[in-house]
């Protein structure tokens, strides 16, 4: 019988990573969540060596058809082994500074809270962001499935949500969200339309007022009041694509309520 003195065992950590076609990033992602007692990583039927990748690396692949974020990260952590889990995309990595609190805190057994928050730190074009709205971006990720999880209905920009005590973690997620600078494009349309659609659903309504007033405050907000110009170009650049993004979605919003299609309605042939 140990004695009363003696610390107790650590928490045992599964990690939860969601996939599709990041045979070019999964693998240090993967490297980074080594500490961890488990890999899970749900793939949605990447046409890559993604799953290969992961398997090779001890990983536990599981398939599934994508129907959202959301619902497929629940699936993903409904899927682990242990009850404390640590939820990553591919493109994310935990920085050595975040590895070692982690590590405390489950030495600890995980005692100041249910969940742990820690800044999300995002590489933008040869730069990783300090200012701006991009940082620090502070993301729950860490949690007790038996207290929270991926909860609720939207899809997009989901976020865990936890009963009880949350606690802030030094260090950082390194994130390495895009590709090129046609693939940011093409994943801020797609989220403004996802955001667009469920505001509709949620009965909100698209206003002059919010397409011209809404845009022009997300670029001062980020550029001037949160101080992007610090991070130089890639800084600018964030500012001005997060604004069109905002402007995306009011017009979408505007389409949706007025009955008119966001995509090129099915043609049938003559």
């Amino acid at each position: 019988m140990p004695s009363p003195s003696a610390s107790p065992s650590p928490a045992r950590l599964s990690a939860c990573i969601i996939a599709f076609n990041e045979a070019d990033r999964i693998g240090d992602c993967l490297a980074s969540l080594a500490f961890c007692d488990e890999i899970v990583v749900v793939d949605s039927f990447s046409s890559d060596a993604t799953v290969a990748i992961a398997e090779a690396a001890g990983a536990r692949v599981l398939q599934r058809t994508f129907d959202g974020f959301r619902s497929q990260k629940a699936f993903c952590v409904a899927q682990a082994s242990h009850d404390w889990v640590l939820c990553l995309d591919a493109d994310e990595r935990i920085d050595a500074t975040l590895r070692a609190a982690i590590e405390a805190e489950r030495r600890a057994g995980f005692a100041r809270g249910n969940g742990y928050r820690f800044a999300r730190c995002s590489e933008y074009f040869g730069r990783f962001l300090r200012h701006g709205t991009a940082y620090p971006d502070r993301v729950l990720r860490l949690f007790d499935r038996r207290h929270g999880g991926w909860h609720g209905d939207r899809e997009i920009h989901e976020a865990v949500t936890v009963d009880g005590p949350v606690a802030l973690l030094p260090g950082d997620l390194l994130h390495h969200p895009y590709r090129s600078f046609l693939q940011l494009l093409d994943k801020k349309q797609k989220y403004a339309r996802m955001m667009a659609e469920y505001e509709f659903s949620r009965g909100k309504r698209a206003s002059l007022g919010k397409l011209v007033a809404a845009p022009a405050w997300r670029f001062f907000r980020s550029y001037v009041f949160k101080r992007g110009f610090l991070d130089g170009w890639p800084g600018l650049i964030e500012a001005f694509v997060s604004a069109n993004y905002v402007r995306q979605k009011t017009i979408m919003l505007w389409l949706l309520q007025n009955g008119q299609p966001l995509a090129d309605p099915p043609r049938t042939q003559s």
